[in-house]
């Protein structure tokens, strides 16, 4: 137990509850649900249900103990202690209780704690040349790795990720092709060597195979070895080796298979410290954002002064069902990012949300990162609406979530003013100011709601009616009261003749006893036909 725990750098895990000590043998991971059917005899056991928050955890922590298990890992409830009664369970049964992280899913810590076993019952060989000791490898990390691979397949090594970003790399000789130097200089491959390698079948054999993929030498590139490293199914990255001006050893095959287990522990802890930090980022930034937890470790955590003014921008997809408008998200996603490199994003599943801190222009500084997104959400080939709404700037980090909420208000104004028929270049993208008093009419709204959802009344009676029928009558008393009681310009913007128009207004009299020349009436309506969503189709 004390090596698995060693082994997570990423905060993934925490122990609560030790009985039996960390010098525990743990023999396997098992989920739960899969205790029925396979021994969880010394296993550690992920209970997939109620947090360590929770009393009903109880059974489950019971239920691990009574097959064997040794661990038990529950997941952790933001801001809430462990029940008393699930300590006291793990405590009488001798179990050790960890709970996980709540940035984490269950996904990357039977990951984590495969790959943490993998690691630890790996013995050092070193016996034979033609096997990468795991002790160098432990003590140097990847780039020991990559030393030891040279030299015991007498080619140049570079171990990298499914980004094709390199990771480790052995000593470069004078002898070193273009592509190797560009590669390792770069940190990366580079992008036209990558499409060469999808174009002739390199990289599909790459990810499908389980073996070595040999390459022969053809012009300047020199004879090459490559396979992928994997955890299970799971592709993590990959080794190369290049002959590098002298001729591979002819036990190099067999080396790099022995390699590619010996890299998947450190290629998983690679993939799992990278998305713990994604993770930890978001899951602060989001708390920030909806108001969660203690503000000032989340604003400590994401690196902003406490102190700093700052706004937050929402970007909404308006055709969230086309693939297309998650390639656009993604886009503007960049294009926020580098527009200031203290910029922080949030990708949502059908939004972003953007926490810009401020300069000297602040108010100019936010709607013109608005105006940005909007520009660029437009000349995209996808043709995907995307609507903006900037919030205010606030004082402090530790009041973006009220910036937020104006955002999400102003991005809700847009909406509304496109559907009931305004412009496309007016309803794409607004900030707090511009929305203007939409926000409070928004505001009042949200108020008054339940006091019409639970009210009656003729104009209840008309809005219930219609709707179920279609709500023909309920768009065209809304059209009459945005125009203001223009017959002839409310008739217009309905397609309809005026006549046509007069007679459905003195349908809602007659049949509902719904008086629109009356000022209360004519309120009450409005505010129905805004509640309902009745508004007329542009």
């Amino acid at each position: 137990m004390r090596d698995l725990l060693a082994f997570d750098d990423s905060g993934t895990l925490r122990l609560l509850l030790a009985p039996a000590g960390q010098d525990v043998a743990v023999r396997g991971v098992v989920f739960g649900d899969e205790v029925g059917t396979r021994s969880a005899e010394g296993c550690a056991v992920l209970v997939v249900g109620p947090p360590v928050s929770c009393a009903e955890a109880v059974a489950a922590v019971r239920g691990a103990a009574a097959r064997g298990a040794c661990a038990v890992v529950l997941r952790e409830s933001q801001g809430v202690l462990p029940a008393p009664d699930v300590l006291a369970a793990a405590e009488e049964s001798g179990l050790a209780l960890l709970c996980r992280a709540p940035w984490a899913d269950w996904t990357d810590t039977a990951a984590l704690l495969r790959s943490a076993l993998s690691y630890a019952g790996t013995e050092p060989s070193g016996e034979s040349p033609e096997e990468p000791a795991e002790s160098e490898d432990t003590v140097g990390g990847l780039s020991a790795l990559a030393s030891a691979i040279a030299e015991y397949t007498g080619g140049a090594i570079t171990i990298e990720d499914t980004r094709f970003r390199v990771l480790a790399h052995s000593a470069t000789g004078p002898e070193t092709d273009g592509v190797r130097r560009a590669t390792i200089l770069g940190g990366r491959v580079p992008e036209r060597r990558v499409a060469e390698l999808r174009r002739s079948g390199i990289l599909h054999a790459l990810w499908t195979s389980r073996d070595v993929i040999h390459r022969p030498a053809h012009g300047d590139s020199p004879e090459r070895l490559v396979i992928a490293v994997r955890n299970g199914l799971e592709v993590l990255g990959s080794i190369w080796v290049a002959s590098d001006g002298r001729g591979l050893s002819p036990h190099a095959p067999d080396a790099l298979r022995r390699a590619a287990e010996a890299a998947a522990p450190h290629l998983v802890r690679h993939r799992l410290r990278e998305s713990a930090a994604v993770r930890r980022r978001d899951h602060a930034l989001r708390g920030l954002l909806y108001g969660l937890g203690d503000q000032r470790t989340h604003a400590w955590s994401l690196g902003l002064s406490a102190d700093a003014p700052c706004a937050v921008l929402v970007a909404e997809r308006a055709d969230g069902a086309r693939p297309s408008a998650d390639r656009t998200l993604d886009v503007l996603a960049l294009q926020a990012s580098s527009y200031r490199s203290t910029v922080l994003v949030l990708r949502e599943r059908d939004r972003l949300l953007i926490l810009l801190p401020v300069g000297q222009a602040q108010d100019r500084d936010v709607a013109r990162l608005a105006r940005e997104l909007d520009t660029l959400a437009v000349s995209l080939p996808a043709g995907v609406t995307v609507r903006v709404g900037a919030g205010p700037v606030v004082a402090s980090a530790l009041g973006a979530a009220a910036s937020y909420e104006e955002a999400v208000l102003v991005v809700r104004v847009l909406r509304e003013r496109r559907s009931r028929g305004g412009t496309e270049g007016e309803a794409r993208c607004a900030t707090a100011a511009e929305a203007g008093p939409s926000l409070d009419v928004l505001r009042v709204l949200d108020a008054v709601r339940p006091l019409w959802e639970a009210g009656a009344g003729p104009v209840h009676d008309l809005v219930r009616t219609d709707l179920a029928a279609g709500g023909e009558l309920v768009r065209s008393l809304a059209a009459y009261l945005d125009a203001s009681g223009d017959v002839t310009r409310a008739a217009r913007r309905l397609v309809l003749h005026p006549n046509t128009l007069r007679y459905r207004l003195r349908r809602a009299r007659e049949r509902f006893g719904v008086d629109i020349d009356d000022p209360d009436t004519r309120l009450l309506l409005t505010l129905a036909v805004r509640l309902t969503g009745g508004s007329p189709r542009p």
